[in-house]
């Protein structure tokens, strides 16, 4: 990738210590899962090309609904998948992702700048400014994908965050060269036990160090 004074955070892959955790694990998952109120008016946001349609649902959700999750994530994550990636792999890895972690968490990666300009922005005027640090400053990204969609969404963060800091990339390699991927350790390829690499890519992706990365 070219070089320039702009920095973006990629999580480094793999930690040891989370190498052997199951997502499935509910203590686990709970450390990924945004609030509902708050996934709710991301969505919406997404959807309609418009934040404050998003956060004004968003606070009619939470008046109406009890939250399932108590307190705070720790990593709240995002993850888009390229559906056309990996043969027929994109599609199945979505939906799995989908049932580990939230239907609201886990996009088709055509929707990926519309998120980034309307449903991150509802995340941010939803932010408790109390809690320190806020969800949205705790986002993880994780992308599903080869080195050009890889590419596509770091430049987009890089504008998107231009004078912020960048939410930290992790990468689940979907495409044929996948350079980046493998230059972060996360690997060059899904082995034929895709179900569990990309099960244990997530806590990965939220909890391992970050390294910074020329852009």
């Amino acid at each position: 990738m070219s070089s320039s004074k702009s920095k973006t955070a990629m999580a480094k892959s793999s930690d040891p210590r989370v190498a052997g955790k199951r997502i499935y694990d509910e203590e686990l998952r709970s450390k990924f899962l945004i609030p509902a109120h708050l996934r709710f008016g991301m969505v919406v946001a997404t959807k309609v090309l418009d934040a404050d349609i998003g956060v004004k649902l968003a606070e009619t959700f939470q008046e109406n609904h009890r939250e399932e999750v108590s307190g705070e994530p720790k990593a709240p994550l995002v993850v888009f998948v390229d559906c056309k990636g990996g043969g027929d792999l994109g599609h199945e890895i979505k939906f799995n992702l989908q049932k580990l972690i939230s239907e609201d968490q886990v996009f088709d990666i055509s929707v990926m700048e519309p998120f980034l300009q309307y449903g991150l922005t509802c995340l941010r005027h939803m932010d408790d400014p109390n809690k320190k640090p806020p969800i949205s400053e705790k986002l993880r990204i994780m992308i599903a994908g080869g080195d050009g969609e890889v590419g596509k969404i770091l430049r987009s963060l890089g504008k998107k965050f231009s004078t912020q800091k960048v939410p930290p990339i992790g990468i689940i390699p979907l495409g044929t060269g996948n350079d980046l991927s493998k230059s972060f350790g996360w690997g060059g390829s899904l082995p034929s036990a895709w179900h569990l690499a990309v099960e244990r890519s997530l806590p990965q992706a939220a909890f391992n160090r970050v390294e910074q990365l020329d852009r």
